[in-house]
């Protein structure tokens, strides 16, 4: 009896697993990938190299992409993944009827300059990258690929060159599987 106890619990433990192997992403399912804005534009310079090597497919809507390029992970990050990627807003209760324009209402009267910022104010990683670079999933937001590769200066060579290395970490990775 213990035997099929053991036999039980087995078949349980994969059997909980299985979603977890499903969820984790790897290097090899990534097509496209959409870069977040990096310190000294090494996200220009990337794009560049990894559309020019044919590694990734570089969109420019973020929600059509498998990946995303960054420079950063952390509250920043995250905060910037929200508002590319809301979670889906509840059902909202229907809004009150509108009264007839002749009559006046309770309030004070909306003037023409009233505003609402509806976007997030811009978050800046100037200063933040140490020349680690993470490819994070979109869906699971799991860092795929991570790279340390510092950039020798801020001239537009020393970029490309960063670039450049970076891109061949990843062939060579993608070479490997």
């Amino acid at each position: 009896m213990s035997g099929m106890k053991l036999v039980s619990m087995k078949r349980f433990a994969l059997f909980l697993s299985c979603p977890l192997l499903l969820c984790a992403a790897e290097l090899s399912d990534v097509h496209t990938v959409y870069l977040l804005r990096m310190a000294k534009g090494l996200d220009q310079y990337l794009a560049n190299r990894l559309t020019t090597d044919k590694v990734f497919r570089i969109v420019t809507d973020p929600k059509l992409a498998d990946a995303i390029f960054t420079d950063q992970i952390g509250e920043g990050f995250e905060a910037k993944l929200e508002i590319l990627f809301p979670p889906p807003e509840a059902e909202k209760p229907a809004p009150p009827k509108k009264k007839d324009e002749d009559e006046e209402g309770d309030g004070p009267p909306k003037l023409i300059t009233d505003t609402v910022n509806k976007l997030a104010p811009p978050t800046s990683s100037f200063g933040r990258s140490r020349g680690t670079v993470f490819l994070v999933w979109a869906k699971s937001r799991q860092v795929v690929w991570s790279a340390y590769e510092p950039a020798k200066g801020s001239a537009s060579k020393d970029l490309d060159r960063t670039a450049t290395d970076i891109v061949s970490r990843i062939r060579k990775e993608l070479k490997g599987k």
